[in-house]
């Protein structure tokens, strides 16, 4: 049996009530859940890092003060309006702020638990966007499918656009891409960074031979690469 978040509040006077921050159970029930839970988290990190927002991945996210049992786990969460920092976990009634975005790494085994209970759950709650992506593509087509919350029912998204976080989002592979509003661009995950950086390196290492070379050929014939060149 599912308990409402929306239960009535105890009074919660009492100082040995504890809100685990681990259940001892895996992140993701597969490598590929968890690098496309690993890459999202990374990327929105990114993104978001000079704004006054929160993004976590696989902590337990507790919504009704005095109820420890009453949690769940979001794969990937962001929050708007709170102090950046990294938590154990997430307490709504301490914050203050809902979840704007959540994501779930989906699968045949977690299919009724993403398709219902949680998604039912952050309705209630209030939250904004809900995604959810299938890496494996086991059972969504497409593996990519969002949710906007409109007079607490999720509609579906048709266009792939996140309003809340302002990009365009793409199932690629085994991954969630995401772009830019306006611009179009793709915000890398690190190993691309890390290409896309090793590669500019390589074409300026390439231009200044050139210019050497340049440089060299000018100095035969007798003229000044400095006044040519500046």
């Amino acid at each position: 049996m599912v308990s409402s978040p929306l239960a009535t509040q105890p009074d919660i006077q009492n100082p040995e009530i504890v809100y685990p921050s681990s259940d001892g159970e895996p992140v993701a029930e597969s490598f590929v859940h968890l690098y496309a839970l690993l890459a999202t988290l990374e990327v929105l990190r990114q993104y978001l890092d000079e704004q006054q927002a929160v993004v976590l991945a696989n902590q337990f996210l507790y919504y009704s003060q005095g109820f420890p049992k009453l949690r769940v786990a979001p794969d990937v969460m962001v929050i708007f309006g709170v102090e950046p920092g990294d938590r154990d976990n997430y307490k709504i009634w301490q914050e203050g702020e809902v979840p704007s975005v959540v994501f779930e790494m989906t699968s045949k085994g977690t299919r009724a638990n993403d398709e219902t209970f949680k998604k039912t759950l952050y309705a209630q709650l209030g939250v904004q966007e809900y995604w959810l992506f299938d890496p494996r593509g086991e059972w969504l087509e497409p593996a990519l499918q969002g949710y906007r919350l409109h007079r607490d029912e999720y509609e579906p998204i048709t266009d792939g656009h996140s309003e809340v976080l302002k990009l365009r989002l793409e199932a690629e592979g085994q991954l969630i891409s995401f772009y830019r509003d306006g611009t179009g661009e793709k915000l890398l995950i690190p190993g691309e960074l890390a290409t896309a950086l090793k590669q500019k390196s390589t074409a300026l290492e390439m231009e200044q031979q050139k210019t050497e070379k340049l440089k060299a050929k000018l100095q035969e014939l007798g003229v000044d690469p400095d006044e040519v060149l500046g």
